[in-house]
């Protein structure tokens, strides 16, 4: 049996800018999407803490220590520069593996530094 699991969260990310007019995707701060494992151009559930929205869409790499959380294209009407999201990446995986599975968690401050990795 093949299972979804969490693989990787940014909770709790303010958004630093939107942009109607970008192609599409979330822009993450480089150094953000290293230490939590979220590859660029990978899946991610963005999920907007201050509106209850949610959507699926994908990681582009911001500049590293820029601390950049960006939603951009279409997605950029469902969140505004401030809000708190949470950023989730999902693996499949036979269920031995997901029982030995940790995923990374980054808890972050107001200024999308990590306050506590997992």
């Amino acid at each position: 049996m093949i299972l979804t699991m969490m693989k990787a969260k940014i909770h709790r990310a303010t958004v630093t800018q939107c942009d109607l007019n970008y192609e599409g995707s979330i822009t993450i701060d480089r150094d953000l999407l290293e230490v939590s494992g979220i590859l660029v151009n990978e899946q991610v559930d963005v999920l907007n803490i201050n509106t209850g929205a949610r959507f699926t869409t994908y990681a582009i790499e911001g500049a590293a220590g820029s601390g950049v959380i960006g939603i951009n294209g279409a997605a950029a009407r469902l969140a505004q520069a401030g809000d708190l999201v949470i950023v989730i990446a999902y693996a499949q995986m036979e269920e031995a593996e997901a029982k030995r599975h940790r995923p990374r968690v980054l808890l972050m401050d107001a200024r999308n530094r990590i306050l506590e990795p997992a």
